[in-house]
């Protein structure tokens, strides 16, 4: 008989305490749904968020409004994120630009975004433009912070290799400096895309007419509390959704 692996029974482990911990979320909020603390439909039963959920799945506004919020973000990330990747390019490779440029991005990165908001209407209109500008200006910091990590990180002998061989400047990017570049540049993105969705959303909620934003506002100016929760439910599910795309598609992903 073969021996299992040391590994199996630590997995096990980690399985079964993430399903514990699942279970004993969701019987802590149907005991507080119960137990009448809170006022009425605060904290709806698991049954009513489920019954509000399944009218979601089955509702082509959901649907509708879910295009809109996606598509809004990932021209945020796809905006943000790649003049966040040339800036930390050019902030990693360059030591003078680095040292002048890149403390004006720690300063402001921590910096709430939902404040240039007032600027974003002014620019782009209450259209979905704002909401997008939003998300590119919420994940920019994040990448462009990465990559120039990842510039500083690449080891001087893979330079002096490609060097040695003639390498023009798109053969250095292409099999130097991306390859090695590639575990902080994805990490950024997995945050950048997170911070996004935040600045999005909070642009939804602020001002628009569509998006899951703007139906989580209009379900709670109307205190429908189960639909509130349901649509907070799909959020969570599209985030970690896309979260696992970028992990398994930058080779990320972790021992589960």
């Amino acid at each position: 008989m073969s021996a299992k692996p040391k590994s199996a029974a630590p997995l096990i482990g980690v399985m079964q305490l993430r399903i514990l911990l699942l279970l004993l979320l969701l019987a802590g909020w149907e005991i507080l749904a119960r137990s009448g603390w809170l006022y009425r439909d605060v904290v709806p039963s698991l049954l009513t968020i489920g019954g509000a959920l399944a009218g979601l799945l089955v509702s082509q506004v959901f649907y509708w409004n879910l295009l809109v919020t996606v598509s809004e973000v990932l021209a945020a990330l796809a905006i943000g994120g790649s003049i966040g990747f040339m800036t930390g390019v050019l902030l990693g490779g360059s030591r003078f630009f680095g040292r002048a440029l890149e403390p004006y991005i720690y300063y402001l990165g921590p910096t709430p975004k939902i404040i240039f908001f007032p600027i974003m209407i002014m620019w782009f209109g209450v259209g979905p433009g704002s909401k997008i500008a939003m998300g590119a200006v919420s994940c920019f910091f994040p990448i462009a912070l990465s990559a120039a990590a990842g510039m500083r990180q690449i080891d001087p002998v893979l330079i002096r290799v490609g060097r040695s061989f003639r390498a023009k400047g798109w053969q250095m990017a292409q099999k130097v400096y991306l390859p090695a570049m590639r575990p902080s540049v994805m990490n950024g993105i997995r945050l950048g895309l997170g911070i996004a969705i935040i600045g999005t959303l909070l642009a939804e909620t602020k001002l628009s007419n569509r998006g899951i934003g703007y139906l989580i506002m209009q379900a709670y100016s109307i205190f429908d509390m189960p639909r509130m929760y349901a649509l907070l439910i799909t959020l969570f599910a599209f985030a970690i959704g896309a979260n696992a795309i970028v992990s398994r598609f930058g080779g990320l992903e972790t021992r589960k």
